[in-house]
């Protein structure tokens, strides 16, 4: 048992603490210069690279005060005292915060640690779709709430007869968009049509669509007159978070004839500067992938919103399965998926894309297991 628990507490030494802490004392060095925000990118770098050595450092600091925790209570069970209760609570507090600290380690992206902002859009398959896109939205609040992060929903625009034409949320809290980025591509959905008397099997199709909230410092040129901006009550009532009122936004940009729309606020001031955030955003996001063309040639395609583009298939009907298509994780629960619990399939991606990163074959994961697993 002392091994194991050894072996546990080996764990925060992947950290390489002394070498870290070197690193951490010059960087603390480098912020304090006087002339530290003469380079203002390369200052972002250095408070963007202490942070993750401060977080590595408490993360390993927890470990091992949970680790030696858990060494106290294995000796007091040995002893014969009733702990199990608080050895399990334990062991399951230990367990979630070296999935966390793994899943922290696989986000060094540049802007993985930044806010989200999600969008979803249904694709082919008319009222069926929207209600899948509306579906899928509320499983992307109801995650957030699990990990404690805010919400603002800046646009709800509801179906004709049911879902959303389009839905965009901000998702504030540490790593939103390294983790979000996981769920970015086309989602579908089959089961019993609730809006078929015939109750026929339908397919439908949503797209997600995820982009890093950049903070103000960060130059996006965007020229006034480069813009159109527009004026409208926003429609339904879109859940308790969304106001109904005459100054909602839709801001174009004609060059790109990006569209972004803002209802949330009262005020048509504050959801002229949210939509703005938005299309910023997005003219970030568009500048890096024509930058990566130029590179390299491949900057990945845009997918129609239909069969043979999905990046997971989430079936009711005639058996019970989500399954990935990239990593090919599944989980036969598929209440439980809806209900917002992403996770493991967030995993499964960050680890095939640091397998990847390193030249290792990804391997294929399973989580509860349905009676059918082919095809999905």
């Amino acid at each position: 048992m002392k091994s194991w628990w050894s072996g546990r507490l080996h764990c925060a030494a992947i950290f390489d603490a002394a070498h870290a802490a070197e690193e951490l004392t010059a960087l603390e060095a480098k912020a304090a210069a006087p002339d530290f925000w003469k380079d203002p990118d390369q200052a972002q770098q250095v408070l963007r690279r202490r942070r993750r050595l401060q977080d590595d450092r408490d993360l390993a600091d927890s470990l091992r005060q949970k680790v030696s925790d858990l060494e106290v209570l294995v000796d007091w069970a040995g002893q014969g005292e009733a702990v199990d209760d608080d050895l399990q609570a334990a062991l399951d507090a230990l367990s979630t915060e070296v999935e966390t600290g793994e899943i922290k380690k696989m986000l060094g992206g540049e802007h993985d640690d930044k806010n989200a902002i999600l969008t979803i859009h249904p694709g082919a398959g008319g009222t069926e779709s929207q209600d899948w896109a509306e579906m899928l939205a509320r499983a992307y609040l109801r995650w957030a709430e699990r990990r404690d992060f805010k919400v603002e929903i800046i646009e709800w625009q509801p179906g004709d007869e049911a879902g959303v034409k389009a839905a965009t949320l901000t998702v504030t809290g540490d790593y939103a968009y390294g983790l979000l980025l996981a769920e970015a591509g086309v989602h579908r959905l089959v089961r019993i049509s609730p809006f078929d008397q015939a109750a026929r099997r339908h397919t439908s199709f949503a797209s997600v669509f995820v982009w890093p909230e950049l903070p103000d410092d960060v130059e996006i040129e965007i020229d006034e007159k480069d813009l159109r901006i527009d004026t409208y009550r926003s429609s339904g009532a879109g859940g308790q978070h969304v106001n109904v009122t005459d100054s909602a936004v839709r801001i174009t940009h004609l060059p790109t004839n990006i569209v972004v729309s803002c209802q949330n606020e009262r005020s048509q001031h504050r959801n002229r500067d949210a939509a703005m955030k938005v299309l910023k955003a997005r003219l970030f996001d568009l500048k890096q992938k024509e930058q990566q063309e130029k590179l390299d040639q491949i900057g990945g395609e845009k997918k129609d919103i239909a069969f043979g583009s999905q990046i997971r298939n989430y079936v009711l009907h005639p058996y019970q399965m989500v399954k990935d298509v990239r990593t090919k994780f599944e989980v036969g629960a598929v209440d439980r998926v809806l209900d917002g619990d992403f996770d493991p399939f967030i995993k499964a991606y960050l680890m095939q894309k640091a397998s990847a990163a390193h030249g290792a074959p990804p391997t294929k994961k399973s989580e509860g297991r349905s009676q059918r697993s082919e095809g999905a």
